[in-house]
């Protein structure tokens, strides 16, 4: 029979809690602002701690261990993890269990900026290997092997590789090849798949962690009815200490975790499986009737997958012809009442839900809105291509080490080329650094900063005044 253990003995203790001496302060729900009771009142119930029937993350025995044993079965691999700080905290615990200090590890450089802390947290020295372009789309795609094997013959001992994949616009490859290679030479591979919790839906994408990754991470709130920071963490492989594993996720994880992200995530399982081929193709269909009407209106264009790249079907990335950002598509959509996952200098991008769409009428209008809004504005001319011309493989101008030692002060980003960045810049979302801490921050970096903050772009890592951080160093 298809359950969700640790909401039924949510439910169940519900039944039976008369009186509450524990924390939370809200004392179930008791204890709450009046204004805002009404709202809340129906779930703070579960909000609750490591009481008796209730088990706990951090040593799970009863309920969250046969809850994350499910969710191990469901998705066909070793062993499952909830998390209840996110993908963040995954790619944390990936990285620091994996790697030691000042081990050589190759990074996609469009990571998260999330990798990027682990990696410094773990004391390691990355070797950043540079995607290939969507000429089209303007944003980084995945890896080729071509970049991975030089990266090896310039550092012949590296522990592994993280990957991203697939990327935050749906762009998924295959890694087999590249984890067969790193595999060949005693390394781990780790993806940041957190765009990627529904891939193995019948008619879906493959997961990483059957194309030869020995760990993912999926952020389940990404495409999946779970609550805000809820995700999951995979291992499918041999090669992971998993003792060092569950300490690292108790390195970084809350040691109050929520009750109601971890319920959700639970139940999350629980819709996967209930989903049938039906509701699956209906999604399916719903998503590209979708992509074809925007593509059949005039000044819109939806982005494809190329060459062996595979499209998530639902992401929908949408571009407009004219003079016309795509920070400011995005408020002209926002206008309407429609709201999209990201922008950036050309693209908007929805992430159409795992589940019936309503009102697609009302939706299709709204499009045809601003289609027509869109004849208004100049014919695009030209584009830029900010990330051309970057070297392969590169690495940070300073280790962590040496950073640690180091004094920072605020510089002009106008006027800090060939200064190292004392933090990241990040366009956010998508939160993929435009710099990271430890680089040398170059003309290229300036001119891309320039251009999208010009067009809209909000940045992580930047004063009001345009000051960034950098190391005061001989």
């Amino acid at each position: 029979m298809k359950y969700a253990p640790l909401y039924e003995a949510l439910i169940n203790h519900g039944r039976t809690n008369k009186w509450s001496f524990h924390v939370p302060g809200h004392k179930n729900g008791h204890i709450f602002e009046e204004k805002a009771r009404a709202h809340f009142q129906s779930v703070l119930p579960f909000d609750v701690t490591e009481l008796l029937g209730l088990d706990d993350l951090h040593h799970p025995e009863g309920v969250i261990l046969e809850a994350q044993e499910l969710l191990a079965s469901y998705y066909k691999v070793k062993q499952s993890f909830f998390l209840v700080n996110g993908s963040t905290c995954g790619n944390h615990a990936m990285i620091l269990s994996s790697f030691n200090d000042d081990d050589i590890v190759l990074v996609q450089r469009n990571c998260h900026k999330s990798v990027l802390n682990g990696l410094e947290l773990a004391g390691v020295t990355p070797v950043f290997l540079h995607t290939e372009l969507d000429e089209e789309g303007g944003y980084p795609l995945g890896v080729d092997l071509q970049t991975v094997k030089q990266a090896v013959e310039n550092y012949p001992h590296v522990k592994g590789i993280i990957l991203t994949n697939p990327t935050y616009y749906g762009m998924q490859q295959d890694i087999q090849e590249i984890a067969d290679f790193i595999h060949s030479l005693g390394g781990v591979v780790l993806v940041d798949e957190a765009h990627g919790a529904h891939f193995g839906l019948k008619d879906m994408p493959i997961s990483s962690i059957h194309k030869g990754a020995d760990m993912v991470v999926q952020s389940a709130h990404k495409t999946l009815p779970a609550l805000t920071m809820g995700a999951y963490l995979h291992v499918n492989s041999e090669r992971v200490d998993i003792h060092r594993l569950k300490h690292a996720l108790q390195l970084v994880q809350s040691s109050s975790p929520s009750y109601l992200i971890m319920a959700s995530l639970d139940l999350s399982r629980l819709y996967l499986e209930n989903l049938s081929s039906v509701e699956i193709k209906r999604i399916l269909s719903q998503s590209e009737e979708l992509r074809m009407y925007i593509e059949s209106l005039p000044h819109l264009k939806v982005m494809k997958a190329p060459g062996r790249y595979q499209l998530d079907p639902l992401k929908i990335t949408v571009q407009s012809d004219r003079e016309i950002s795509g920070y400011e598509l995005q408020e002209l959509f926002e206008k309407e009442g429609l709201y999209t996952e990201l922008a950036d200098d050309r693209n908007v991008l929805f992430v159409m839900p795992l589940g019936p769409l309503n009102d697609t009428k009302d939706l299709q209008k709204v499009i045809k809105k601003i289609s027509d809004q869109l004849a208004l504005y100049d014919k695009r001319q030209r584009t830029d291509q900010f990330l051309k011309g970057l070297s392969p493989v590169s690495r940070l101008s300073l280790s962590y080490r040496e950073m640690r030692g180091l004094q920072a002060r605020p510089q002009s980003i106008k006027d800090s080329e060939g200064k190292v960045a004392a933090e990241a810049v990040i366009p956010y979302p998508p939160g993929i650094p435009l710099v990271a801490k430890g680089e040398q921050i170059t003309s290229k970096h300036i001119e891309a900063y320039s251009s999208l903050k010009k067009k809209g772009a909000r940045f992580q890592g930047i004063t009001e005044d345009q000051m960034i951080y950098v190391f005061d160093h001989r």
